[in-house]
């Protein structure tokens, strides 16, 4: 049995997750069909699931210790550079489906198992360390401005809760589209942050200049209603997250008065990730990162992630 370096999850613990965060040794993952192959980490990003993951959510004490990661960048069998998309088939789970490290081992180990079907070209002249923020948060952001909003028809957008990895993908990928966008926070320094990134920056609840075709919503009950009152006539409410609540009152009257769709959507698929890192690369688009660390500081990435202060998408390079 071979031995790999991992991070993972070895306990629960909801009130300190980075307590049950274990940075050790473990078996190298079995391949679980035929068509499955493993895969050689270079990079790898956090995701807030990592956290969740560690604080008991969707997990249960007799799948631990479980490997942690989703997202990543390795080299196949073959010697390719690839992209992991994270959504694997899963029989047993009511979804048919799983992302690595809820079912299967993760991202975040020397090496990982995966589903031939789910590794896509990394295209020249992105890096690693680039390429391993999409497969989630921007994976889901593309598809929440893309299939989701139809972008193409949009020439307004709003962001709520820009900041977060999924909010923050969306104002980038907007802005490199040639839209007017609009984005929320509460923290002043990232409100400059999403200045900088083309955007223009409003505090919770402000009112636009403008109503918008297409609203980004990742934040919920907190941001809801003004999400309701900023859309213009026929627009799409794109919901991928409810961080502050995902019970709010939605106005009916408005959204059939105004015409306006309400969308929910999670992550995407493989070929809307081939679509993403292509425009990433030949748009010479690239994702905004908070941090970068090797493999032998990986505890402190879990720590950057779970301080608030992150804005962007938190590395871990295997190379260095």
């Amino acid at each position: 049995m071979r031995i790999m370096r991992a991070a993972f999850a070895s306990r629960f613990d909801d009130a300190d997750p980075l307590a049950a965060l274990t940075v050790g040794e473990q078996p190298e993952p079995g391949l679980p069909g035929d068509d499955w192959v493993t895969l050689s980490v270079t990079a790898t990003s956090l995701n807030h699931h990592d956290l969740w993951s560690l604080r008991g959510v969707g997990l249960r004490a007799e799948q631990l210790p479980m490997i942690l990661g989703c997202d990543a960048v390795g080299v196949d069998p073959d010697g390719n550079e690839v992209v992991v998309y994270p959504v694997v088939p899963t029989p047993g789970d009511p979804r048919g489906m799983s992302i690595l490290s809820e079912h299967f081992p993760g991202t975040l180990a020397e090496r990982v198992a995966v589903p031939r079907s789910n590794l896509v070209a990394l295209p020249a002249g992105l890096a690693a360390t680039d390429a391993a923020c999409l497969p989630t948060a921007w994976l889901t952001a593309w598809r929440m401005l893309t299939t989701k909003g139809r972008i193409d028809e949009a020439e307004a957008v709003l962001v709520q809760g820009a900041g977060g990895g999924v909010a923050t993908a969306a104002v980038g990928l907007a802005v490199a589209m040639g839209k007017r966008v609009y984005a929320t926070s509460r923290d002043a320094a990232k409100r400059a942050r999403i200045a900088e990134l083309g955007a223009t920056a409003v505090e919770p609840g402000s009112r636009l200049p403008e109503r918008v075709d297409v609203v980004i919503e990742t934040v919920g009950a907190a941001t809801f209603d003004h999400s309701l009152k900023s859309a213009a006539f026929g627009a799409r409410i794109v919901v991928a997250g409810a961080t502050a609540g995902h019970e709010p009152k939605v106005n009916l009257r408005r959204v059939f008065a105004m015409q306006l769709e309400i969308l929910g959507t999670s992550m995407g698929t493989p070929a809307d990730l081939a679509d993403l890192l292509a425009f990433c690369a030949v748009g010479k688009v690239r994702p905004v990162v908070d941090t970068v660390v090797p493999f032998s500081r990986v505890a402190d990435a879990f720590a950057r992630l779970h301080s608030g202060e992150v804005f962007g998408k938190v590395v871990v390079d295997h190379t260095s």
